[in-house]
């Protein structure tokens, strides 16, 4: 039996043991270096050629990760390691670093208990880099750190072995401020770094080797021994004493918590059902007999078995040849095949239980942040919160109609896979309208339409998603809306909410939806401690994104029985604004008065959502709308002597510079400039630099934009999407 096939046997064995799994991601700034250390770590335990590692890039499977050499979907791979005797299975997952790929990072982190942090030893901690420890801290992912690409300090930098210490130290200190910041209040000081206790270790993924105090003290190496290695270019020496895969694999097992010592404190974190329950302890005990409690975090299209759920257990197990719900779906689905992952290849097994991550096939509706489970009651799992929106937007549409089934169908797959993704298709015309991360995000999704579908498409150039928002509140100046049979009218204010409100909605800290009565007196209580009126906040009817309504009113006859057609109206509004029919974001609605007919019958749908919907737009127009469009900061680091060209290209497209870091012949130049402005940017970098910058970018957000830009992207959005070319706000008020 060859050593693959070993490890697969064991594999399968070891998963039954509890204490002896550890489920983990490696999660780092693109380029640092995740694919190449992920593959030797595969080889190390027998999984590939050793010979392959680090150029194979086994998890980037994908033939377009392949040809750009990055990593685009987070995939995953199984594989034991022994310590001391005892057989470990070690569940990998590698994530993107790219910006445009953030989402797959979140999800990802659902899965997993611990997180290998990964900082290029040159570059240091990146833009990236605390995006994905603020992901790992707010699902509870335990982090440890390795310094990458040793090798380069030495060598190319050629630094003495006490600048590499200073350096190193540099680094731990930006990823502990990080941890500080982010992690939750219990673990913000057990959970620091440190090159003492072995949380944190150093290497090289290309040239295999890595080291942790532990590992000194175990194999004799020192500091020393390792800078004389490099410096000699004698890594693969190295690399036969302290083996990256060894080193990093032993600090996983005795550094980051398995399922049965993480979940006791995760599952509060991602399920809001009673603790106490039969299924609350079973989660929170990791009981692989239980009822299934499984989340899914991936779904991957397999091109034999079709679409491939990949998910945690969280308790009992999943068989092959069962029936369960994924919740929310109507009826029960067979479960087919169950697998473990391993790279590009799937691992059939009779059953997977709970601490692990399985593959399932056969699950038509799931997808990623779907929960499954035996009983259709099952309170879900949290939904996973995204960090940033989409914010570019393609128009779709097959060349031939005869492809047109196929598009649709292509469309809703790539929407279940890629829950970053936003799909919306006219049924009619064909036309889809795809949101997306970025231009790279949406590349990507049209070259798998194309490619993987074979379906030919005819793409628009690409179009920034803005949000609509208010500047000022309209306090005691409500603005009322009349049903069109004029006997009902609704009486709305709106006010814009603080950033730090804002932001605890996007985090999902108040829940989203419309609000259960039972629900509002702790939901106005936690608004209360970001210093909102909690008596007013306990009276909140629904949360739609960052938008919140409020009924404001007292003793009005009959407005419960309006209440979910007024939800309907809001929702429609948060969808659409008045000014050029983009979201809504970071307003709060009341309803302060409304007259009613006592008859229901006057007052249904038809009557009532025009009415309230009226009443919101006017009352926004009110307090006079603007536009927020989406920001890029970008981080370009070139050489000296094009520099000028380089900011030249950034502050022409409304660019600000915020700071400009020199270290010896090269600069960064660190900018904040809106989405709308980027299109095309790599190629006009690459030609400013004569292709000798290196860039990356991360999205920070919403600003407003310029007044003086106002009346011309709203005639342009307008105009694109088939309406009169300048709002008409008379239209809101009823005669």
């Amino acid at each position: 039996m060859g050593r693959k096939e070993d490890n697969i046997k064991k594999a399968t064995e070891v998963m039954h043991i509890l204490p002896q799994i550890r489920n983990l991601c490696i999660a780092a700034h693109i380029d640092h270096g995740k694919t190449t250390l992920s593959d030797n770590l595969i080889a190390g335990a027998g999984m590939m050629s050793e010979d392959l590692a680090g150029k194979s890039r086994v998890l980037d499977f994908d033939d377009q990760e392949s040809a750009r050499g990055i990593t685009i979907n987070a995939a995953s791979a199984s594989m034991v390691h022994e310590v001391d005797g005892t057989d470990y299975l070690i569940n990998l997952i590698d994530t993107p670093g790219h910006v445009d790929f953030g989402g797959d990072v979140t999800r990802a982190m659902r899965a997993v208990d611990g997180c290998f942090i990964l900082a290029c030893a040159v570059e240091g901690p990146m833009p990236q880099t605390e995006t994905v420890v603020r992901q790992a801290l707010k699902e509870k992912v335990k982090p440890v750190l390795f310094i990458n690409k040793v090798d380069r300090l030495i060598n190319e930098l050629q630094v003495t072995p006490e600048d590499m210490m200073e350096r190193f130290k540099e680094t731990i200190t930006k990823v502990n401020k990080l941890i500080r910041q982010f992690a939750p209040d219990e673990f913000r000081k057990e959970w620091q770094v440190s090159v003492a206790d072995g949380t944190v270790a150093f290497g090289s993924a290309y040239h295999n080797w890595g080291i942790t105090v532990p590992y000194m003290a175990k194999s004799g190496i020192s500091f020393k021994d390792i800078f004389e290695h490099c410096h000699n270019e004698e890594q693969k020496d190295l690399a036969r004493k302290a083996p990256v895969h060894e080193v990093l694999l032993d600090m996983a097992v005795s550094k980051l918590p398995g399922p049965v010592e993480a979940q006791p404190y995760r599952i509060p974190n991602i399920w809001t059902g009673d603790l106490d329950s039969e299924i609350g302890k079973s989660m929170v005990n990791c009981d692989p007999e239980a009822e299934l409690a499984m989340m899914i975090t991936k779904i991957w299209m397999d091109p034999h078995a079709g679409e491939v759920a990949v998910g945690r257990i969280y308790s009992g197990s999943i068989n092959q040849g069962e029936s369960v719900f994924a919740i929310g779906a109507a009826k029960p689905e067979r479960v087919q095949q169950v697998s473990m992952m391993v790279g590009g290849d799937r691992i059939t097994v009779p059953k997977v239980v709970a601490g692990n991550i399985a593959a399932l096939t056969g699950i038509r509706s799931a997808a990623a942040g779907v929960t499954l489970s035996r009983n259709n009651d099952f309170i879900p799992f949290e939904a996973i919160r995204h960090y940033s929106d989409p914010v570019v937007t393609v128009a779709v549409e097959p060349k031939s109609m005869k492809d047109l089934p196929k598009f649709i169908d292509a469309l809703r797959s790539l929407a279940k896979s890629d829950a970053s993704l936003q799909v919306t298709t006219n049924q009619e015309t064909g036309e889809a309208l795809l949101a997306g991360m970025g231009e790279l995000h949406l590349e990507i999704t049209v070259y798998r339409l194309e490619e993987e579908q074979n379906i030919k498409v005819k793409v628009s150039p690409p179009i920034v998603v803005y949000r609509e928002s208010i500047e000022s509140n309209n306090h005691g100046r409500s603005f009322e809306g009349k049903s069109p049979n004029r006997h009902n009218r609704f009486m709305m204010e709106v006010e814009p909410m603080s950033t730090e409100v804002v932001e605890a909605l996007r985090d999902g800290h108040f829940g989203n939806g419309t609000i259960r009565s039972g629900d509002s007196k702790e939901v106005g209580r936690k608004f209360g401690e970001f210093g909102m009126d909690k008596d007013l906040m306990r009276k909140i009817y629904a949360i739609s994104g960052t938008n919140v309504l409020v009924n404001d009113t007292k003793g009005i006859q009959g407005l419960h029985e309006t209440r979910e057609l007024i939800i309907e109206s809001f929702n429609e509004v948060c969808k659409k604004g008045p000014m050029a029919d983009e979201p809504v974001m970071g307003m709060m609605v009341r309803l302060v008065d409304a007259k009613l007919h006592e008859d229901a019958i006057h007052r249904g749908p038809a009557q009532t959502i025009p009415a309230v919907r009226n009443a919101i737009k006017g009352a926004m127009l009110r307090a006079r709308t603007v536009l927020m469009e989406p920001m890029q900061r970008s981080h370009v680091s070139v050489p000296n002597d094009w520099l000028g060209q380089v900011t030249r290209e950034i502050t022409n497209r409304r660019g600000i510079i915020e700071d400009m870091p020199s270290e010896g012949e090269a600069t960064t130049v660190i900018g904040t400039l809106p989405v709308a402005e980027t299109f095309g940017f790599s190629n006009d970098i690459r030609a400013a630099s004569q292709g000798r910058a290196i860039w990356n970018s991360e999205n920070t957000g919403f600003e407003v934009l310029p007044p003086q830009l106002f009346d011309k992207v709203v005639g342009e959005i307008r105009t694109r999407k088939g309406l009169k070319p300048e709002p008409n706000p008379e239209s809101y008020y009823s005669d």
